[in-house]
């Protein structure tokens, strides 16, 4: 895991949060246990995906 990407990761996250915040805006993450560990899911689906090396590249299939 590169520590640098998930610092930036970090960072980004807080300066989003905080404008959102700032600007009184709704957050665009879930406020409550069930979404965040619906987000955490997602992530555990792409890492399992990856570990396996499936995979279809839908961008390149559109002609991007």
């Amino acid at each position: 895991m590169n520590l640098v990407a998930v610092v930036a990761a970090l960072a980004v996250g807080i300066t989003t949060g905080a404008l959102f915040t700032f600007l009184r805006l709704p957050l665009p993450a879930p406020p409550e246990l069930p979404g965040v560990v619906a987000i955490l899911g997602i992530y555990v689906g792409y890492v399992g995906i990856e570990r396996l090396g499936w995979g279809f590249d839908l961008l390149e299939a559109l002609g991007f």
